[in-house]
C-alpha cells in the first residue's frame, strides 16, 4: 500500500509542477500581450507598465 501512495505522492508532485510552470509561461504570455495597450488604457485596468516589463521578461528558475 505504501508503494501505492508514494507513485501516486511522485505523479501529483509532478503534475503540480507541471502546472506551476505553464501558469508562470501564461502570466509571462499575457504581460507581454497587455504591454500592446496604451498607459491609459493600462491604468483604467489597473496596471502598471513598469511591473508588467518586470513580469514579461522574468525567467524559469
Amino acid at each position: 500500500m505504501s508503494t501505492i501512495s508514494a507513485r501516486r505522492g511522485f505523479f501529483r508532485s509532478a503534475m503540480n509542477a507541471l502546472i506551476e510552470a505553464r501558469q508562470r509561461e501564461a502570466r509571462r504570455y499575457v504581460s507581454g500581450v497587455l504591454l500592446g495597450f496604451n498607459d491609459e488604457t493600462l491604468k483604467a485596468n489597473g496596471y502598471d507598465r513598469e511591473e508588467l516589463k518586470k513580469a514579461a521578461r522574468s525567467r524559469y528558475v
